[in-house]
């Protein structure tokens, strides 16, 4: 509550009239809380009253998405430079060239600089072409995602991946929802999702189709895996929502809320415990420190090869296995 400012000392009444009382201060307005996430430039919000507790958040955030490529070229290190617009990682070369060079590759952006220039002028040389930098790779990471969407191709046949298996596309059957032909909680290669549509539904009705019963069996999924960890680690968390954002996979406020990105659902179930563990984390430890990870290992023992596969993907791209 702000404090109020200091009355000045009265002065004496008018003959008729006393002067009006002095006005109750009012309370300052409550700032934000700032979100600790995977991917931190992110925005979240919550929902107004009344909203059910599972909704879906829209995606708020233009950051471009440099994940790590694994494995690396043979002699190249991962280094990550903080810019004014977002922190850009690269993989660095060293060579006989004079001077440094700047490439978009299949795997993103790649440096290659001479064996004498030190490391912050190769993060200053990134910091100076950033604008062109995340420009070119704007356009790269709109070519990843279209070939992606290629070939998932949103007709019967066409492959999903969901739980870290690839599933296949059907319409028709004998159902009036989509239904997986096999286990939905234990799904195997070759299993097919039945969406209740014509034969002849276009590509865009078979696309929001799978993608709701995707989002769906997200929210089951989550939800379970969810009650699971605060049971054995004892925390508790005010709500959780599922999050359509294209740069984060999860993301913890300072009062308990969690959002976790449906499309998680593509990865195998260990992928995502990795990330509930990670946000669970975050009650305990706003940062990333190494008190932070201690506390994600105390969660999740061995979650280094999920914390690993995560890095080589973004939210919005579907995962290829």
């Amino acid at each position: 509550m702000a404090t109020p400012k200091p009355q000045d000392a009265p002065r004496p009444a008018a003959p008729r009239s006393a002067p009006p009382p002095a006005a109750a201060p009012q309370p300052a307005p409550p700032q934000p809380r700032t979100p600790k996430t995977l991917f931190p430039d992110a925005q979240t919000g919550s929902a107004p009253a009344g909203e059910p507790l599972l909704t879906l958040s829209p995606n708020a955030s233009s950051r471009v998405p440099t994940p790590c490529p694994d494995p690396l070229p043979p002699g190249a290190r991962w280094r990550e430079v903080p810019t004014e617009h977002q922190p850009i990682g690269f993989v660095l070369l060293r060579s006989r060239r004079r001077s440094i060079g700047f490439v978009i590759t299949d795997d993103g952006l790649r440096v290659t600089a001479p064996s004498w220039v030190t490391l912050a002028q190769i993060d200053d040389a990134v910091r100076e072409k950033a604008r062109w930098i995340l420009a070119k790779l704007r356009e790269w990471h709109a070519r990843k995602q279209q070939l992606a969407m290629a070939h998932t191709r949103w007709q019967p046949g066409g492959e999903l991946p969901y739980l870290g298996k690839r599933i296949l596309i059907g319409v028709g059957g004998d159902s009036r929802q989509a239904r997986l032909s096999g286990d939905a909680d234990a799904p195997q290669d070759g299993d097919t999702l039945w969406l209740a549509l014509p034969s002849t539904a276009e590509q865009s009705r078979i696309r929001d189709s799978a993608q709701a019963w995707l989002q769906q069996r997200a929210g089951a999924w989550f939800g379970a895996r969810l009650a699971h960890f605060l049971q054995i680690s004892g925390l508790k968390i005010r709500r959780w929502r599922l999050s359509s954002a294209a740069t984060r996979w999860g993301s913890c406020t300072s009062d308990g809320n969690i959002m976790l990105n449906w499309r998680l659902i593509h990865f195998a179930p260990a992928i995502i415990d990795y990330v509930i563990a990670h946000e669970l984390a975050h009650l305990r430890e706003m940062n990333h420190s190494q008190d932070f990870w201690r506390e994600v290992g105390h969660i999740l023992p061995d979650f280094e090869d999920a914390k690993n596969i995560l890095r080589r993907h973004d939210p919005a791209s579907l995962p290829q296995f």
